[in-house]
C-alpha cells in the first residue's frame, strides 16, 4: 500500500532546494510517494500553506530554511516566523529547520518556541544525513543534527541556568550591541538590563567585571 508523503520546502536558493528534492526522491521506499512543493521566499511559502488548506491537502512535511527574504508586508522576517506560523495553521505537519547558523543562543530559541521535528545545519548535511533523517523525522522524531545535538548537550550538561532574557543579553553583547542600547533590543529597562549583567557576571565568575570576558566565557561554555 502507498503512502503519500505532502511536502513544502522553503529555501530562497533554488540549487539547494533541487538538491534536496533529488536526495529524497532518490532515496525514498519503495511504497513511498513523494509531492513535493517549492516555495523561494516567505510570500510563496505561506501562500503554499494556505492553498494546501484550502484543498484540504496539508502538508505532511515543512523544510523551512531560517535566512529567508521578508514578506511583501514585513510580518514575516525568516524561517523562523514561518514555522511559528506553520504551527498554528498546519498543526499536524512536521517542521524541520535548515540553517547555516550555529550560534547556541539562536539554536536553543529554536528548539525552545518552534520544538520542530527535525533540525540541520546545512554544514552537517550530506545526502545520506538528509535520508536519513527524512525517514527519522518521518517515523520517530525529532532528528536533530551532530552540531544541535552538541550545543544543546552543552547547554544542558552546564549547571549554570540561563533564562531567555539572559541568553538574549549574552547573545547582543556577542554581537557588538553596547549595554546603553540593549534595551531597545530586549523587553527590559536599562536598569533591568544592568541588574541582569550583574548577574550574569556573578555567575560566571568574571572577577575583572569586563564585558569581553563574559563573552569569552560564556562563548567557552557553550552559551553564545
Amino acid at each position: 500500500m502507498s503512502q503519500l508523503i505532502r511536502i513544502l520546502m522553503t529555501d530562497d536558493h533554488p540549487m539547494i532546494i533541487e538538491g534536496y528534492q533529488n536526495t529524497l526522491l532518490s532515496t525514498k521506499k519503495p511504497e513511498q510517494e513523494l509531492h513535493i512543493d517549492t516555495a523561494n521566499n516567505c510570500d510563496e511559502s505561506i501562500e503554499a500553506m494556505q492553498r494546501s488548506i484550502r484543498l484540504e491537502e496539508q502538508y505532511d512535511v515543512l523544510f523551512i530554511d531560517i535566512k529567508m527574504p521578508p514578506s511583501a508586508d514585513g510580518q514575516f522576517t525568516s524561517g523562523e516566523d514561518l514555522a511559528r506560523h506553520a504551527r498554528k495553521i498546519l498543526p499536524h505537519a512536521k517542521i524541520v529547520i535548515l540553517t547555516m547558523f550555529n550560534e547556541t543562543y539562536r539554536i536553543h530559541n529554536i528548539v525552545e518556541e518552534i520544538n520542530p521535528e527535525g533540525f540541520l545545519i546545512k554544514s552537517d548535511l550530506t545526502s545520506s544525513e538528509l535520508a536519513s533523517a527524512f525517514q527519522a523525522i518521518l517515523n520517530h522524531p525529532p532528528f536533530y543534527s551532530g552540531t544541535v545535538n552538541r550545543y544543546l548537550k552543552q547547554t544542558i550538561i552546564s549547571d549554570i541556568y540561563l533564562d531567555d532574557k539572559n541568553r538574549r543579553i549574552l547573545y547582543l553583547l556577542s554581537r557588538g550591541i553596547k549595554t546603553k542600547n540593549l534595551a531597545e533590543h530586549i523587553d527590559l529597562s536599562l536598569s533591568g538590563v544592568e541588574k541582569r549583567k550583574k548577574h550574569l557576571k556573578i555567575l560566571f565568575n568574571i572577577d575583572d567585571g569586563q564585558d569581553e570576558s563574559l563573552i569569552r566565557e560564556a562563548r567557552k561554555l557553550g552559551f553564545i
